[in-house]
């Protein structure tokens, strides 16, 4: 088999625990792409939260952002994108009032206003590194319905594991659930959680599988590395998915390749093995 792209997850995947990126992922991924191979990093981040990370790999690189919403250059070109529509929005936030101390809804903005919040703690122990890393694009509207001028790309609430199960089940069991689609993201070791509604055609196996048609390549042709739930339906799709060594054990289960964790250079691990090496 004959990887032609590689699409890597970025937090808990690309990074290490300390949210740094060692040098060798960086030089496998460089290595890679010296050989032909495409690169896609394929997060939950934003393109401005995910951009420090690409710019320390010195390559050509795709990224497919907010779960699969957009696909942006390394430049900031947008090549792809879906938005959730903007009733949809207020109906979620209506839903969910309950929730709305961990709610954000997130738009494709060029600085500002990215991310708008009606209720926020600086303070919040699970967000404020999230907040400091962020600062310049986060805004506060109160009530938060009334930030939906335009359509945005997604409907964000973060908080403790279980809590945000309580919302996705709450999502799901709305009858205008058809019209959007939830994603989440588990970090049960520090009790933290994230949970994204997105356009419903909106998931990273939906946009890889999407921009890999549009670069004339085949499931066959493509690897994916991911460690987090939201990252299954890009495992899905790969024809050769690889799951991190700290990946959640639902993952683990389906019988994938697995590699060396994040804090073990997995991603490295992986390229040397399956792209640059025998299969």
């Amino acid at each position: 088999m004959s990887v032609r792209l590689i699409a890597i997850d970025i937090d808990g995947t690309l990074l290490d625990s300390r949210w740094h990126l060692p040098e060798a992922n960086r030089k496998a991924i460089v290595e890679a792409s010296g050989r032909g191979i495409e690169v896609a990093l394929v997060t939950g981040r934003r393109f401005d939260f995910a951009l420090p990370i690409a710019r320390q790999l010195d390559c050509s690189l795709t990224l497919i952002l907010n779960n699969g919403a957009l696909i942006k250059s390394k430049d900031g070109a947008t090549l792809l994108r879906h938005l959730l529509a903007r009733d949809v929005a207020r109906a979620l936030l209506e839903a969910t009032m309950e929730f709305r101390a961990g709610a954000a809804v997130v738009f494709d903005r060029p600085r500002e206003n990215q991310v708008i919040y009606d209720q926020m703690d600086w303070e919040d122990p699970g967000r404020k590194s999230y907040f400091e890393r962020n600062r310049e694009f986060i805004a506060q509207v109160v009530p938060l319905e009334a930030c939906l001028t335009e359509d945005p790309i997604q409907v964000m609430y973060s908080g403790p594991v279980d809590r945000m199960r309580e919302v996705a089940t709450t999502l799901r069991a709305m009858p205008s659930a058809d019209r959007f689609a939830v994603v989440m993201t588990e970090y049960e070791a520090r009790n933290f959680s994230l949970v994204d509604v997105l356009h419903p055609a909106c998931s990273k196996g939906a946009a890889l599988a999407e921009w890999a048609t549009l670069r004339g390549l085949e499931r066959k042709d493509v690897m994916a590395i991911g460690d987090n739930l939201n990252d299954r339906e890009m495992l899905e799709y790969a024809g050769l998915p690889v799951v991190m060594g700290n990946s959640v054990p639902e993952l683990k289960r389906l019988g994938w390749r697995v590699t060396l964790s994040n804090d073990q250079n997995g991603v490295a691990a992986a390229i040397e093995a399956y792209a640059l090496g025998p299969t």
